[in-house]
């Protein structure tokens, strides 16, 4: 997680750290800019406490990244993407990924670097949506000849666009709203036939 020490962490460390880059993610998405001291009063915790888990800024940076990657790891895993029907994967997945990408949004928008954690997550979770988006392409929901590459990359736009939002979904439930995701993914803005 980006800590100083290799051993586990006991209950109240892990706790403090949670917190810390909880409110990490709060301060920074409102100010980049944030300093470690304007992290620890958000995290309601002294300096140093933030300093006894983080060399520097940037490994808290770095630990922050690594933790909302690994949530987003668990939130496709959690859509069973490799056991689940593929459409029923995929609306799992989509609904779980909002949630976590709506939370972490500052820690999810850091560039990772190449080799860290979050790198290597992000590679997996992409190569879990090609799964996905393969069965779906088994299951005829999408077309034989499509590049599933571009696919992903229209699926990630439909998501980040609809974390953007606008006014008028926020009354949108992240069911309702995984089901337009997915179903614009599927079938475009033509008419039905």
């Amino acid at each position: 997680m980006g800590e100083t020490g290799a051993r586990p962490l006991r209950a109240d460390a892990e706790r403090s750290v949670r917190a810390i880059l909880e409110a990490a993610e709060r301060v920074l998405s409102r100010d980049p800019g944030a300093s470690m001291e304007q992290i620890a009063t958000a995290a309601g915790v002294a300096r140093t406490t933030i300093h006894r888990r983080f060399a520097h800024r940037q490994a808290l940076i770095d630990a922050l990244a690594s933790s909302a990657a690994r949530q987003l790891a668990g939130a496709v895993e959690d859509g069973r993407p490799d056991t689940a029907p593929a459409l029923v994967a995929l609306h799992r997945i989509t609904a779980n990924v909002l949630e976590v990408k709506g939370a972490w949004a500052f820690a999810l928008e850091l560039p990772a670097d190449p080799g860290s954690e979050a790198a290597a997550l992000h590679e997996d979770i992409g190569r879990r949506c090609i799964t996905v988006l393969e069965r779906a392409r088994a299951d005829k929901l999408i077309d034989e000849s499509a590049d599933l590459y571009w696919v992903r990359r229209v699926y990630y736009s439909l998501l980040g666009e609809s974390l953007r939002g606008h006014p008028d979904d926020a009354a949108i439930d992240t069911d309702s709203l995984a089901a337009r995701i997915i179903d614009t993914l599927l079938h475009g803005a033509g008419p039905r036939t």
